[in-house]
């Protein structure tokens, strides 16, 4: 076995090799660039290397500074992560050129399952079933606007080389094509090198669901289930669980055994994914092949027990796979949701900064699960477990030059409600705060009556949210659970109040004990005791809880009961309240005497500043071109600027008729969030 390995990536996926490999026994080299410099995964692994400025263009994805800290170090084998050169051909042959192990597929299987064109000719060819498309080269817009009309629309537009949703675009009609061939090629000429453009028929209705694959040099293929990826957004996968809540026992053997017969068409080896898209009548086509471990891994080494990296890490070394597809069992359900720094109340437009307060919910392991050993025999009732994969730590930053993923939160458990109950809770006690990110929004889809009974599309997020994403409202004894919880906080904070010293002698303060509790734009008449056993909540109607908590003045996390319920709820005191969040919800609470709530039903409501004459950036990050001048006249939906922000472009439109006044940045100019960049008569 490999006595030193270097990781050519960074941020989770580098520290998540560098931890089998400890496991192993093995020695890790990190790379980073100036921005990495204080990451994470170099402060893992026994060594590192720095190879350049912070764009990865400059660092991470250039071979020739790979190859001489490959040098330097005498590294003996590269995992390469996933993205950068993951999937890079002459990377593959540089390593074999050296004399170092890839742990990866060979270089002629990156090259033909690579290239999303050739990928499909090959699939054809071994029988697995394709989407209908046009698989030759386009040359410009209007041959892309020809073409997607022969097809029929809806079309996807998708770079050759592309991935992690960039480079891809849905058209519906001419003007769509036209745009969405020109945005393709450019996300696809600056993400990887590699402008070229096909386009397939965009099947409605679809689920992406995916078969994970493992083959070794010796003959030996098997398929380890699939995963269901069908909550995306702009074709970038949120959240993940294996296996799938849509696929019977013989079409997942039949995508699986069409899987494996693909691996071995082109000669695979190492961990690879083949993805389909499945129609409602489970009729399943051929996407991509990606030949390299992919981002949502950990459910299938959850469900299936096998570490997926240590295969990998084996089968480079020329190890033989230690089972075979009548040993693969699929042990429960797992569910990842991807963690991003990107700010749903903002369209989902990335944030970048330093996280003041980074605090996930520890690991559990649930029997040998979370080490990704084999499990044995029935997972015991009720039992779950939780992983959380990461890159970052308090006080790290996130940066504008690499993809916005903080961490991938994992739970499993028995069955599928009761992984969606783990994650549940597990992000309502993840703190995060300093930065714009999802956490509300994976939160809301956990509590998603559609997501709950497994009926998902790929269209789940531009269905149910097509106005963006404007956090959760609790109704009925939610919001009445999260009234006494403020209840609670309040009643500590007031006896604390009443015990200070320097008091007159002879008296004391009395805690009252009828209160109004505000919580979000709802009020709630409240009396309010305090026993041994816990805070007594009681409201107008009649209706109580009792509140039990180990809950102090100080703490950002509430843990423990409302009546029967357990909850965990994000505190903090902020001006005037306290500010409580709950599955997605977001809330200002206010607990007020009588006599002040009486008085605050009198004042006037602040009203936000007018900006709808203004265009704001909504993000940090470059302007790539501005569209329009001056005195313009422009159309509601009409493109008045491109900015790009962590690798991806962003279209702005003009939401309403008007005439362009002033424009305040350029292209080339670098925004702050909110820095205004147009302004209209």
């Amino acid at each position: 076995m490999f006595k030193k390995l270097l990781i050519a990536n960074r941020g989770e996926i580098a520290c998540r090799v560098i931890k089998t490999a400890q496991k192993m026994g093995i020695k890790t080299v990190a790379i980073y660039s100036d921005a990495d410099r204080n990451a994470l995964h170099v402060k893992m692994a026994d060594e590192a290397v720095h190879i350049g400025p912070p764009a990865a263009s400059e660092s991470y994805i250039v071979i020739d500074k790979v190859m001489q800290a490959i040098r330097d170090t005498g590294a003996e084998a590269v995992h390469p992560g996933y993205g950068f050169l993951s999937e890079n051909k002459k990377f593959a042959e540089a390593l074999e050129a050296e004399g170092v192990a890839f742990v990866g597929p060979p270089a002629g299987a990156i090259e033909s399952m690579g290239d999303k064109i050739t990928s499909k000719k090959i699939a054809q060819e071994a029988g697995v079933s394709t989407v209908p498309g046009y698989m030759g080269l386009i040359e410009d817009a209007e041959e892309a606007v020809k073409i997607s009309n022969e097809i029929g629309y809806p079309v996807m537009i998708k770079a050759s080389a592309g991935g992690g949703g960039k480079g891809m675009r849905i058209a519906w009609n001419d003007d769509e094509a036209r745009e969405g061939f020109q945005s393709s090629k450019n996300e696809a000429a600056s993400s990887f090198g590699d402008d070229r453009i096909f386009i397939e028929k965009f099947v409605t209705q679809p689920r992406h669901i995916e078969i994970q694959v493992l083959a070794d040099s010796h003959g030996n293929a098997v398929y380890l289930g699939e995963r269901e990826c069908s909550i995306q957004r702009r074709n970038q996968k949120v959240i993940e669980e294996a296996p799938s809540p849509f696929l019977d026992e013989a079409t997942r053997k039949a995508m699986g055994e069409q899987a494996v017969a693909l691996a071995e068409a082109v000669g695979y080896t190492s961990a690879g994914t083949v993805e389909f898209i499945v129609d409602g009548e489970k009729n399943f086509y051929f996407l991509e092949m990606n030949t390299r471990l992919q981002v949502e891994h950990p459910v299938t080494e959850l469900i299936t027990g096998v570490d997926l990296v240590e295969q990998m890490i084996r089968v480079a070394g020329g190890e033989a796979l230690p089972f075979g597809q009548d040993d693969i069992t699929l042990t429960g359900w797992a569910i990842e949701s991807r963690l991003y720094a990107e700010d749903p109340y903002r369209g989902f437009l990335p944030s970048i900064g330093r996280l003041v307060r980074y605090r996930p919910p520890a690991e559990i392991a649930s029997g040998p699960l979370l080490d990704s050993d084999k499990w044995q025999g029935e997972a015991p009732s009720g039992t779950t477990a939780v992983r959380n994969d990461t890159g970052v730590f308090e006080g790290g930053e996130i940066s504008m030059y690499y993809d916005p993923m903080i961490a991938k939160l994992c739970t499993w458990a028995p069955d599928r409600p009761a992984a969606i109950e783990g994650m549940r809770n597990a992000l309502d006690g993840f703190e995060l705060e300093g930065i714009g990110h999802n956490l509300p929004f994976l939160a809301a889809v956990m509590d998603h009556p559609r997501f709950v009974s497994g009926e998902i599309t790929t269209a789940f997020i531009e269905e149910e949210y097509p106005d963006g994403f404007e956090g959760v409202t609790p109704q009925g004894n939610d919001l009445k659970h999260l009234a006494a919880v403020a209840a609670h906080m309040k009643m500590l904070k007031e006896e604390r109040a009443a015990k200070i010293s320097g008091t007159m002698p002879n008296h004391s303060r009395r805690v009252a004990p009828d209160w109004v509790v505000f919580v979000g734009k709802e009020s709630f008449p409240v009396h309010i005791e305090e026993t041994d056993f816990g805070t007594e909540v009681t409201f107008a109607d009649d209706s109580h809880f009792k509140v039990n908590s180990d809950w102090q003045l100080g703490d950002t996390l509430f843990e423990g009961s409302v009546g029967e319920r357990p909850m965990i709820v994000k505190t903090d005191f902020i001006r005037g309240g306290a500010r409580l969040r709950y599955r997605g919800a977001d809330l200002k609470a206010v607990v007020r005497t009588p006599r002040q709530a009486e008085l605050a039903g009198l004042m006037p409501e602040k009203l936000p500043p007018d900006t709808s004459r203004l265009l704001l950036c909504p993000m940090p990050g470059l302007i790539v071109k501005v569209d329009v001048a001056e005195g313009d006249e422009v159309q509601e939906g009409q493109a008045l600027c491109t900015i790009e922000a962590m690798k991806m472009e962003n279209i702005l439109r003009a939401e309403k008729k008007g005439v362009v006044a002033k424009i305040n940045a350029g292209a080339g100019d670098s925004l702050a969030v909110d820095d205004v960049i147009m302004e209209f008569e």
